[in-house]
Order: structure tokens, then C-alpha cells, then sequence
């Protein structure tokens, strides 16, 4: 049997586990357990970090990091946000874990899905995220349902998006903290650093986990002009703002490992810092806007951007630091890795005990580190991008080995003699596609019966009630469901249904809105425009369309509800008993010129 037969690590993913006995009891910690501080930049991609050869961009504090640490130069994530961000927390490839796009409902990680956090809490270490999440925003999905003991987030994808608090504009902003809306006071990274400093503070007698992960420098860009001035006069910048983010975001890791230096914690603390994707808007591509060759920026002599097949749309830093661990010299390492391999390698570092039976997708990192590489020689990764209902075979797909780069099972590209991957070689190799081919074959045979899997969200559990449901979850047929806060106000013509776990058999009330519940506004309203703010890269909101809603319906189990709606009023409400068990429900607007749309808010209450 071939080595490259399931990529996955399967045979090698029993080093990682260590089996613990049964119960609910945390394992005792061990004195010298290292805390871990996991750093996770949004849409930052290989070509924006100054030591990786961007000769514009200023990231001392990264490089400084970048010069003590194991660099993983071929190091491979999700082509977007969520994805890559489901196979970090759980050690699974994305697809496995239900999670394949960034809305409609496929951004929800699948219940029996394990996390690091949930790990990490049960062998007694403090855990705590800060920044974005971007797996759920209801029960049971939410990172606090997911082995986090303080958290403090955003809501959804990132800031303006559906379910973020409206009108939130990274400054001075409300944000989720244990649960509750809080305002917080200052800029969204400054906020997420501080608060993580607090909580790393206060580990007095035991280790920590902290997730800190930046919603900088995803869309909008938004920053204050002192971090883009820099490079606004730059012509080969293509977003001065954008990398005003990284410059913030680099500021704020100089003063956390100085901080760390301070309390006398870095010495035993894991360092981790990559990002989630490639570039969002530090290279400019021709041709398709995702898949081009660049022709203004950086992208380290890569082709493709955010939510390419192609290698820019991918390989992203990976740094490791752990000075008592003995990781402390800059060192390059070449081999093929991928995001799942996190996981596995801090169950390793950390000596953590899995009481779950989990089968990692990905391998170890500590053997590379060491340098022994054996079983990475023919390793085969393969990511995808997968924005629909249900995944398909190559779809938006790169399967990598070594330097080979088989894109949608039909370009194959040799990245030692074609690093921008222009030459497609495919027919001159054909004993090589046919290898691949049958792996990915084995590979989507292995992992395509759990696509059936449905994450539900839950109505009338203890642990949410109310619940608020988002159109961003919405199931639909379009790619893309209102996902942000312009779709409401512009009032975006779409509808679908959510997945429904009713968790108790009852009465319950649905309060259909058009507009969030915390503006309080009728359904016919416009929305006040939210104005520029100086000083910064904050630009006035879309201004909003009237909405006259004559009708309103909806259907859950077997039953559809109507109603005249009254559009002054700020929701229509339905009450009606609910059987416990999966469901699905949809929701309707009528409006004054026959169209129909969805309930962009509906609030879902166990009375």
C-alpha cells in the first residue's frame, strides 16, 4: 500500500493520544505543563509579513517572532475563514466537521464535533477566546458550548456582519462577553489583546489556553489613520488600510510578549501564530478576481487570493516558540502541513490526555521540529473551497504532494520549476494524475457519508432561551445567504429555512423582524445612517430602503401560521406548540409589491 493513502495520519495519529479513564473529573495538571497562546490574523496571508519577504509592509513584532521560531514554509488552511478555523479547533479536516462555507448554515460545527478548548478545559487548563469564532453563534455551537470558559466575541464572521451587533464599526463596540452584551470601549484588536492579558494575568495556579483571534484584517477596513498613513502614498499597496490592520495587530503582539516577559510567563508559554487564508487585499490579481497572477502587492511569488484553489488562496505563516520546549531558534521546516496537524501537535507538546476517542485527521508537528521527517515524505493535503449545500467532488480543489499540485483534478502543476503554477503538465504525467486521482477517490469515499450530517440549531434548551436566529444561517440556494448588515439595510431579496432541534415539546412564541431587536425599529423603518467616523477608515453606512410588509407566514413541522401585519409594529408574533425533535422553519414576508422574503431576525422563545 502506498504511504500517501489517506493523508490523514490515521496510523500515526495514535502517538498523539494518550487514553484516560472514564469520567467527568478534570485531569490533574502537571507542574510543568506549558500554557499555549494560539494567534489566529484574519485574512493576513503569506506575502504580508515583512520577514517573508514583503519589503513594504512593517511587522517588527512579527518577525521578531518569526526569528525564534519553527517556520513551516509549506504550511496549507482552508481557502476561507470558517473552514480553516473548524479544522484548527478540532484536528479534522473542515469537511468532516459540517463546516464548508462561511454562511448558509455550513459555518455551524456539527455537535459531536471535540475541540482543543474542550481538551484543554478537561486537563485542567483555564481556556479563553478573544476576538472571532465564526462556528455558530447559537447552542449548541457557541465557543462556550465549546470548551471555553471566558469568551468574548464578536458575532458571526466578523464585524457589520449579520449577527454582530448592529452598527458595531471595530470602535467602541458591543460585544458578546460569557454570554452578555457588553460595550467595550477603544479599537476591536486593542480590545481582544487587552482583555486576553487580563485573563492571562489571572493564572495564578494552573495553565491557560488562549485563543486570540483577530477579526483584522477581514473586511470592512476599518483603523485609525496613524496605522495606514504609512501606506497610503505607497502605489504598490493595494489597500493601505488593510495592512493599517496588520500594523495594529503586529503592535498589539509586541505588547503581549512583553507582557508575558513581565509576569515571568513567556519562558513556559507555546507561541503559536498563523493566519486563516490567504491575502485578502495584499495582492492584487488580474483575470478572475480570486485565481489571477498578481500584478500589485505581495503574495510571495504566489497565484490567487482569499478563496483560491491556488496556492495564494491557501499557504499562510505557521510559526511555533516555546523557549523551556526548546523551540527558541528560527528554523525553517519544508515539509507539507496543513491546519489539522495544530491539534494533534498540542496534544503532543502539552502531554494532554483525550478522553475522547478521537481519530485525528492530522499528525503531529513535534517529529518535524526534531527533524525526522519520515513520515511526511509522501504525504498528501487536500483543501477545498466548498460554498454550496452539499459538497462536490473537486470542487474549487488543490490536492497536494511534495511540490505536485493537482487543482480541480485536472491541472497539474510542479511548483519547483513553477512556483506561480502558469504551465499545466497534466498530460505529460499521466501516471502521476492517475495516483492522485485514486487518493482523492479513497479520500471522498472515507469522508463523504458524514456530508449527510445536519447541524441544528436549538430552540427551548436551558442552556438559550430566547434564542435568536440570523439569516446568515439560512439554507438556501443562492451562495450566499444576507450575510451582512448592508443586505438588511438595502433589504436583500432571499429566503430559506433553518435547521431546527426543538429541544422540548411546548408552547413557544416566534417574533418575526425585519430589523435586529436592539434597534427597536417598525418593520416599514429606515435605519438611521451610521456616519463616517474621523480619524479613521470608517465610512458611512449604506443608506437604508423602506419596507412595507403587508403579510406575514410560517412553517415549522407540520403546521403554517398566517397573519395581516400591522408594518408600524417592530415584529409579527406567532405562539404555537412545538413537538420536541429535528425540524426545519421558514419564515415569510409579503410585501406591498408581491415580493416575498424571508425574516431576516426571528426570536425564538420557550414560554
Amino acid at each position: 500500500m502506498k504511504s500517501y493513502t489517506f493523508y490523514i495520519g490515521i496510523i500515526v495519529s495514535t502517538l498523539c493520544l494518550i487514553s484516560c479513564q472514564s469520567g467527568d473529573k478534570k485531569t490533574s495538571v502537571k507542574a510543568d505543563q506549558p500554557n499555549v497562546i494560539l494567534l489566529v490574523v484574519d485574512d493576513q496571508g503569506y506575502g504580508d509579513v515583512a520577514s517573508l519577504g514583503n519589503k513594504i509592509i512593517k511587522t517588527p513584532n512579527i518577525d521578531a517572532l518569526h526569528a525564534k521560531s519553527a517556520r513551516f514554509t509549506d504550511y496549507h488552511v482552508s481557502p476561507t475563514c470558517a473552514p480553516t478555523r473548524a479544522a484548527l479547533m478540532t484536528g479534522h479536516h473542515s469537511n468532516r466537521t459540517g463546516v464548508w462555507h462561511t454562511v448558509n448554515g455550513r459555518s455551524l460545527i456539527l455537535e459531536r464535533e471535540t475541540t482543543m478548548a474542550q481538551v484543554f478545559k478537561d486537563n485542567g487548563y483555564s481556556t479563553g477566546i478573544f476576538g472571532k469564532w465564526h462556528l455558530g453563534d447559537n447552542y449548541p455551537f457557541r465557543p462556550q458550548d465549546k470548551g471555553f470558559e471566558e469568551v468574548l466575541v464578536h458575532g458571526g464572521g466578523g464585524i457589520e456582519q449579520t449577527m454582530d451587533y448592529w452598527d458595531n464599526d471595530y470602535f467602541d463596540d458591543m460585544y458578546w462577553h460569557n454570554g452578555k452584551l457588553e460595550k467595550y470601549e477603544g479599537f476591536c484588536t486593542d480590545i481582544w489583546f487587552d482583555n486576553a492579558k487580563s485573563f492571562i494575568g489571572k493564572q495564578k495556579d494552573k495553565p491557560f489556553f488562549c485563543y486570540l483571534s483577530t477579526n483584522a484584517a477581514h473586511s470592512p477596513y476599518f483603523v485609525a489613520d496613524k496605522y495606514s498613513d504609512p501606506y497610503k502614498e505607497n502605489v504598490d499597496v493595494p489597500n493601505a488600510a488593510f495592512y493599517g490592520l496588520i500594523a495594529n495587530v503586529d503592535e498589539n503582539i509586541g505588547k503581549l510578549v512583553a507582557y508575558l516577559e513581565s509576569i515571568n510567563l513567556k519562558d513556559n508559554t507555546i507561541i503559536i501564530f498563523t493566519t486563516d487564508n490567504g491575502t485578502a487585499k495584499g495582492a492584487k490579481v488580474e483575470g478572475h478576481r480570486l485565481d489571477g497572477f498578481v500584478v500589485k502587492g505581495n503574495n510571495a511569488g504566489m497565484r490567487g487570493i482569499k478563496a483560491s484553489m491556488y496556492e495564494g488562496g491557501h499557504r499562510v505563516p505557521l510559526f511555533i516558540h516555546w523557549k523551556d520546549g526548546g523551540i527558541t531558534t528560527g528554523k525553517d521546516i519544508h515539509e507539507l502541513t496543513a491546519h489539522y496537524d495544530i491539534f494533534p501537535t498540542l496534544v503532543d507538546l502539552c502531554k494532554l490526555q483525550v478522553k475522547q476517542k478521537i481519530i485525528f485527521d492530522g499528525t503531529s508537528l513535534v517529529p518535524l521540529i526534531k527533524g525526522d521527517n519520515k513520515d511526511f515524505k509522501d504525504r498528501i493535503v487536500i483543501t477545498n473551497s466548498q460554498r454550496v449545500e452539499v459538497p462536490e467532488p473537486w470542487r474549487r480543489t488543490a490536492l497536494m504532494q511534495g511540490n505536485w499540485r493537482l487543482i480541480n483534478g485536472e491541472e497539474l502543476y510542479d511548483l519547483k520549476t513553477d512556483p506561480e503554477q502558469r504551465t499545466n503538465i497534466a498530460t505529460q504525467h499521466p501516471d502521476k494524475m492517475q495516483e492522485f486521482k485514486e487518493a482523492y477517490a479513497a479520500w471522498w469515499k472515507e469522508i463523504a457519508p458524514g456530508y449527510s450530517d445536519q447541524p441544528r440549531i436549538y430552540i427551548g434548551h436551558e442552556a438559550e432561551n430566547p434564542t435568536n436566529l440570523f439569516c446568515h444561517d439560512w439554507h438556501t440556494e443562492k451562495e450566499a445567504t444576507p450575510w451582512h448588515q448592508r443586505h438588511i439595510r438595502t433589504a436583500y431579496v432571499d429566503n430559506g429555512h433553518w435547521l431546527i432541534s426543538v429541544a422540548e415539546s411546548g408552547t413557544y412564541t416566534f417574533k418575526l423582524r425585519r430589523w435586529p431587536e436592539e434597534i427597536h425599529l417598525p418593520l416599514n423603518a429606515k435605519a438611521p445612517v451610521r456616519p463616517a467616523l474621523p480619524g479613521t477608515s470608517v465610512t458611512e453606512s449604506h443608506k437604508s430602503k423602506s419596507l412595507i410588509v403587508k403579510k406575514a407566514r410560517l412553517r415549522i413541522q407540520d403546521l403554517e401560521l398566517r397573519k395581516e401585519v400591522d408594518p408600524s409594529a417592530e415584529y409579527v408574533a406567532f405562539t404555537l406548540k412545538l413537538n420536541k425533535g429535528e425540524t426545519n422553519l421558514k419564515t415569510y414576508f409579503e410585501l406591498d409589491n408581491g415580493i416575498e422574503i424571508g425574516a431576516y431576525y426571528v426570536q425564538v422563545e420557550k414560554i
